[in-house]
């Protein structure tokens, strides 16, 4: 970063700090550009071709980011990764007042030390001042998250929380161009968000606050106690709801396979030379013939998870009716209110800490020295959705979770933070009011050097949180997690296990997947059993050498050994 003051910060010192526009300053002019429009969070899961946009109970179901759909087997597909054009989001020269403008004595002193720490010279000077800024800016961007989510923010404030862009001249015209040609509404399906959005999604009740400490010492407040069990009373109703949806489709389509199966079988020939004789079954229709039978056990033991579930589900609609007749007895508001929406953003804080690391760059305004590459170097939420479905293309389970011995695909929430952070990270496996369908939280760095080491890492992390959390208090004995520590406290390794893990799940990721045996024989055979490869890899590997032939053919022993 050049040592001279930034002209935008030396227009505003002119007389002294005083000039700055903070609390109680008159209104700035209007900008004369870059309100493009905000971000829509009004996106969830379709059911119109299954349910017609309407709730199992006949009404309509109110459209909610939490929504899980547990018959879709992949991501929605990305046709757009940029915008042909960039928006004018930095054209307007008094960005840096309205990003700004009306936040108080935060904004007194970030615009202070900013100029400080740009006047400065001497080195050690400027390592004291960009200390202080960071310390400093999180104040700030506190008050911006409660201010960002009413209807007319100016956008510079929602711009500040997604890129960390707070004074757009400390970015090079070429980087200012990148950012704003990322697709900036949420367009696309899936729960991934960046943090302005992720902000009003908790701030207008759509999405849950995430799980921190301060919750549990709300335990002895009735009314907290009432809402908690009214989130668990809603959890439990939407996992049993969702099952029910998945059951239903899963009868439908056996029902359609049997439909096929007896039509093929059924369908005649005459034997050449006889008349009206029917030649006999050809080998093909002796097949589905076999087949029918273990399609109608299936149709039998799924139809009886139908009903189950029918009446966990008028159970769970009981039971939260109950809760919210409670609920309005305490006067309960079930939507975030602007101090939830403010410890919602400390935990944003604490996830940019978990990606960046201890020894990273903990400096959280952007800046052209730290902000490098193309649009394809940034964790765009096109680039995640790509990066993601790239994983779930080798890793055929990596958002799988078992309910009621069924495994089903649940994609966690995905938060994408303002960073110079090189690993995602897991916040939270699964929602703790509902561990059945429940949306785990990860947050994933913006500026990486690797977009696509980073998904990894995060992903790598999900897989171990999920996993510890399902074996619980036997984490070190069973299920992923036990198998792993087993080895590894075998071979008297020393470190973290989980960050071993994390790189051996790299490994398993990008190298085993192609064929390179770079893990231990047991890990891999471990790997192999827990967290599958997708069958048209198992195929592919298994001629390229005989450790996954062997592997293979474990498979094929399992298979036939099961049920006996």
């Amino acid at each position: 970063m050049s040592d001279s003051i930034d002209p935008e910060i030396a227009a505003l010192l002119g007389g002294g700090v005083e000039q700055f526009p903070g609390k109680g300053s008159s209104a700035p002019r209007a900008p004369t550009g870059g309100t493009g429009p905000g971000p829509d969070l009004s996106s969830a899961p379709d059911f119109e071709a299954l349910f017609g946009g309407l709730d199992t109970d006949g009404e309509a179901k109110p459209r909610n980011e939490s929504s899980v759909d547990l018959t879709r087997k992949t991501f929605a597909p990305v046709t757009k990764f940029e915008e042909e054009k960039a928006a004018d989001f930095f054209a307007d020269p008094d960005f840096y007042k309205r990003a700004l403008a009306n936040e108080g004595d935060e904004a007194q002193r970030v615009h202070e030390i900013l100029s400080k720490y740009l006047k400065a010279t001497d080195p050690k000077d400027r390592s004291v001042f960009r200390q202080q800024i960071v310390s400093a800016y999180w104040y700030l961007a506190t008050n911006v998250s409660i201010h960002s989510i009413g209807p007319s923010t100016h956008i510079s404030k929602k711009l500040v929380l997604r890129y960390g862009v707070l004074l757009p001249s400390l970015i090079t015209p070429e980087q200012r161009d990148t950012l704003a040609k990322i697709v900036f509404n949420k367009d696309i399906d899936e729960p991934i968000y960046y943090v302005d959005e992720w902000i009003k999604g908790v701030s207008n009740g759509q999405i849950k606050a995430s799980a921190t400490d301060e919750v549990k010492s709300a335990r002895g407040d009735d009314r907290a106690k009432v809402n908690a069990s009214l989130q668990k009373a809603q959890g439990r109703k939407d996992a049993v709801e969702g099952m029910l949806k998945a059951k239903a489709e899963e009868r439908r389509s056996l029902e359609s396979e049997l439909g096929a199966k007896v039509e093929e079988v059924c369908s005649r020939t005459s034997q050449p030379g006889l008349l009206n004789i029917p030649a006999p079954y050809t080998e093909g229709q002796r097949k589905a013939a076999s087949e029918v039978m273990e399609i109608l056990r299936k149709l039998s033991v799924t139809d009886k998870a139908l009903a189950l579930n029918i009446d966990e589900y008028e159970k769970a609609s009981e039971m939260l009716e109950d809760m919210e007749t409670k609920a309005k007895d305490f006067g309960g508001e079930t939507k975030a209110d602007l101090q939830s929406v403010a410890q919602e953003f400390e935990t944003i804080k604490q996830m940019v800490k978990l990606c960046i690391g201890r020894q990273g760059n903990q400096f959280p305004i952007l800046t052209k020295d730290h902000f490098h590459g193309s649009i394809r170097d940034i964790s765009t939420r096109e680039n995640v959705i790509k990066n993601l479905a790239w994983i779930e293309s080798i890793d055929s389970q990596a958002f799988m979770r078992p309910y009621k011995n069924v495994l089903n695909r649940i994609v966690p929430y995905i938060i994408l933070v303002p960073a110079f952070g090189d690993q995602g990270i897991c916040w939270e496996p699964f929602d703790k009011f509902n561990r059945a369908s429940g949306r785990g939280r990860v947050a994933i760095p913006l500026y990486p050097k690797n977009v696509q080491a980073a998904v990894i890492y995060a992903v790598a992390d999900l897989r171990w949180q999920v996993a510890k959390e399902k074996a619980s208090y036997y984490w070190m004995e069973e299920g992923l997690t036990g198998s792993y520590y087993q080895w590894f406290t075998s071979k008297k390794l020393k470190g973290d296990v989980k960050e071993a893990f994390i790189q051996d799940y790299i490994i398993w990721v990008t190298k085993e997947s192609e064929g390179m045996q770079k893990l231990d024989k047991e890990v891999r055979a471990e790997f192999w059993r827990l967290m599958p490869f997708q069958q048209a890899i198992k195929d592919k590997l298994k001629t390229r050498s005989y450790i996954y032939q062997e592997l293979c053919q474990k498979d094929n022993n399992r298979s036939r050994s099961d049920g006996y």
